[in-house]
């Protein structure tokens, strides 16, 4: 009978775990409270907010290179294009996680420190004339022409450095 209720016990603690993964997840980003959010998992900075409009591969790479720097209060060097991991990271697996609608009507599953206004978002990977881009409704990721524009974001990313 003890061991019948060890194992209930486990089964409970472990249950009420699961359920508190979502929360214990928050340890992975901190609010820097100026237009970034320091991703510890992957040691990384993203952009808090995306370009807000649409974009060509071209523009989504001078935005993250040299625009989006100058409009947060905070100066950071070597902000990039992402890769395709570290926005694979951001995306929401969970069933459970109904996400939110962006300002373009789709329904997008990103992690909710980082805000999107539309789903698609530019990486830096390139092969001749097309780009990579990672939806973030479905999970998944195809190459581009990188002179389409059409609901196309820039999500600015830097590695961090020591003391910066």
């Amino acid at each position: 009978m003890s061991r019948l209720r060890a194992l209930c016990t486990c089964l409970i603690t472990l249950s009420l775990l699961a359920g508190f993964s979502p929360a214990l997840g928050g340890e992975r980003f901190t609010d820097n409270g100026d237009g970034t959010v320091t991703d510890h998992q992957l040691g990384v900075m993203w952009a808090k907010d995306d370009n807000q409009g649409d974009i060509n591969w071209r523009q989504a790479e001078q935005y993250c290179k040299w625009t989006f720097p100058y409009l947060i209060p905070t100066r950071y060097d070597n902000w990039r294009m992402p890769t395709m991991e570290e926005l694979q990271s951001l995306y929401v697996r969970d069933k459970n996680y109904k996400g939110y609608e962006s300002d373009c009507g789709q329904k997008i599953k990103i992690v909710s420190e980082i805000k999107l206004s539309c789903g698609w978002v530019w990486t830096g990977e390139v092969r001749s004339i097309t780009a990579r881009v990672y939806n973030f409704q479905r999970g998944y990721h195809y190459m581009e022409l990188k002179r389409h524009w059409k609901a196309y974001r820039a999500l600015p990313v830097r590695d961090l450095q020591e003391g910066k």
